[in-house]
């Protein structure tokens, strides 16, 4: 029954990515059939090779790897830098600076918006990827959190022979610590790609010049030019859905351990 039961529900959340494939691949006479039909005939295959040149669509990608892959730098060392600290070297005022820490998770980003645009027009990095990169490096509560619960469940004994050997802390965060927490670590990484991947709010607020747009960006952009053209929308947004999916598919067991794990203790 437990089997049946996640066989049913997994069924429902994958019927929205076939029909999105579906759709990708009919003509156009056919997306908006009543009832609908599911099996194109012919398979639109031009609807890809159209799609894919309608809107710059590798420059926005190389845009969003950009942003992507800073962002994952950018938070896994300013994230793990200051868990390690709140987990493992103890210091006076320690617990009152993690729940101070933990209280800005309470504030929604609405109401961080316009304080930050400003501060960021102030530095002149408006239209600049800088908005969407260097907050990456300032650290991220949740995941502070999230690695600070995996560290903690860390042996004592491991760091204290270490300090007994002579190493400094930033040795024992990176030879023991680090290697020790790739799951939680990797947990974080996909978390962030995957969020600066679908990420439309923030550079829809930063950046004003199209060749700085990212994929989301360009795709509601090329909505609003070419919402009619609904076989080649839903061709490009397949493009864009598939890289993550196939980023989860490889990195599940990684991804669930990780999640598993940054609660055993604290």
């Amino acid at each position: 029954m437990t089997y049946a039961a996640l066989i049913v529900l997994s069924a429902v959340f994958f019927l929205p990515f076939v029909w999105l494939l579906s759709t990708s691949l009919k003509p156009e006479s056919q997306i908006m059939l009543i009832p609908p039909k599911w099996i194109p005939h012919p398979f639109q295959w031009d609807n890809y090779s159209k799609g894919l040149t309608f809107v710059p669509f590798f420059l926005y990608l190389k845009n969003t790897l950009v942003i992507a892959i800073a962002s994952v730098i950018g938070v896994l060392i300013s994230s793990s830098l200051v868990a390690y600290g709140l987990a493992v070297i103890p210091w006076r005022g320690r617990d009152a600076l993690f729940i101070i820490l933990l209280s800005t998770m309470m504030l929604p980003a609405q109401v961080t918006m316009v304080p930050l645009f400003t501060v960021f027009t102030w530095l002149g990095w408006i239209d600049t990827f800088k908005p969407l990169i260097v907050p990456a490096f300032l650290g991220n509560a949740f995941f502070i959190f999230l690695l600070r619960q995996f560290f903690m469940s860390i042996p004592k004994d491991l760091t204290e022979a270490a300090k007994i050997d002579g190493c400094s802390e930033f040795q024992i965060y990176r030879r023991i610590v680090l290697p020790l927490a790739k799951p939680a670590l990797a947990t974080v990484a996909l978390f962030t790609f995957m969020g600066s991947w679908n990420d439309y709010l923030g550079p829809l607020i930063y950046l004003f010049n199209q060749d700085k747009f990212t994929l989301s960006l360009g795709l509601a952009m090329f909505q609003s030019q070419y919402g009619s053209y609904f076989g080649m929308l839903m061709a490009v947004s397949t493009v864009i859905t598939v890289p993550i999916i196939v980023l989860f598919f490889f990195t599940q067991r990684t991804f669930i351990q990780g999640i598993t794990l940054t609660g055993i203790k604290g």
